[in-house]
């Protein structure tokens, strides 16, 4: 697809258009890519990695634009921490250190900013995560819509770094929880929309759940599934590993009210964007074990196992429908719903 010469909406929305732009803009631009032997922007993963002495210190950023900035279940403080302290999760680092730079509009409430704040330092507190440092901004009235933060995490890898390449021929596919309930959340708040549901926001800090999960079976995958959701997530696995994953749809996740709200708004609840689940690859010797672990932490109760991984047609996500028969899962271009994250 051949980029256009002006940003879209649809270039920051978490899908196939993001990535072309990235790949083909941001690093074909850069020269100095990596850290040594450590995770850089080639494997194009959740975050990278430093190698110092011995130990591999992990590092991503992540911006935040949501709107509205407060939602049900969460606010743009606890959703910027969350997201730095999720990417490390994913690649199996343990988050000790953020750092934040909050960009807000001329006239925006004291009070809601304090509240963004102290929503900030509960969610790191929730991981042993310290907020060490930030920068603050201010934009004239009408240059910028109420606030903007983005967030950088610093962990420790305990053991070796988790990638979206990592997926092999038998491995089992487990999602931690009910899909699409932060994209329906917020999606329920928009003007114009003439609905609303009693979902809230899955926004949450994913370090316990991959904790548990790296310490109870072997896990060879990790992402979370936000702009673009567990479609997005999930053939960026295959692609990069250079597998299929089947995946049964009576076996994923979904309340009945986001997909009442889905059929409603014509979306496809695997493109609705998470803020607290996780998809995760591990070996089938003990898949059974590491999804009883994962269900014993409070953000991984309605884990499931929802397919598995084949080396045929490498690259495609298959799904074996209700009614029995199948189909492909497709990268969706973006996030059918701006500003969700």
């Amino acid at each position: 697809m051949v980029l256009k010469d002006r940003i879209q909406l649809s270039h920051g929305a978490g899908g196939k258009l993001m990535d072309e732009l990235i790949k083909d803009v941001i690093i074909r631009n850069i020269s100095n890519r990596k850290v040594g032997g450590g995770v850089g922007l080639d494997e194009f993963d959740d975050g990278a990695t430093i190698p110092y002495g011995g130990v591999q210190i992990a590092v991503s950023s992540d911006g935040h634009i949501v709107d509205p900035p407060f939602f049900p279940g969460g606010d743009i403080g606890k959703l910027a921490v969350c997201g730095a302290i999720n990417d490390l999760a994913m690649i199996g680092a343990r988050p000790i250190a953020l750092t934040d730079t909050m960009v807000v509009e001329e006239g925006y409430p004291v009070e809601d900013l304090s509240r963004i704040v102290r929503s900030m330092s509960d969610t790191a507190d929730h991981v042993g995560a310290a907020i060490v440092h930030g920068d603050f901004k201010v934009m004239p009235k009408g240059k910028l819509d109420k606030i903007v933060i983005s967030t950088t995490g610093v962990g420790i890898v305990e053991a070796h770094p988790i990638l979206d390449s990592g997926l092999r021929d038998g491995d089992v596919i487990i999602v931690t929880g009910p899909i699409g309930d932060h994209g329906i959340a917020i999606a329920s708040l928009r003007s114009g929309l003439s609905f609303s549901t009693s979902v809230i926001s899955d926004v949450a800090p994913l370090w316990d759940v991959m904790h548990v999960a790296i310490s109870s079976g072997r896990v060879t995958a990790a992402k979370d599934p936000t702009r673009g959701g567990v479609a997005m997530a999930l053939n960026e696995m295959a692609e990069r590993s250079g597998v299929s994953i089947w995946v049964s749809e009576d076996d994923i996740p979904i309340r009945q009210e986001v997909v009442g709200a889905c059929e409603m708004l014509g979306l496809d609840p695997l493109e609705l964007t998470c803020e607290g689940r996780a998809v995760i690859g591990v070996g089938s010797e003990n898949a059974e074990g590491v999804l009883e672990a994962i269900r014993k932490v409070p953000e991984g109760r309605g884990a499931r196992i929802i397919g598995i991984v084949r080396g045929e047609r490498p690259g495609y996500v298959i799904m074996e429908t209700s009614a029995g028969g199948k189909r492909v899962i497709n990268p969706p271009l973006g996030e059918p719903t701006p500003r969700i994250c």
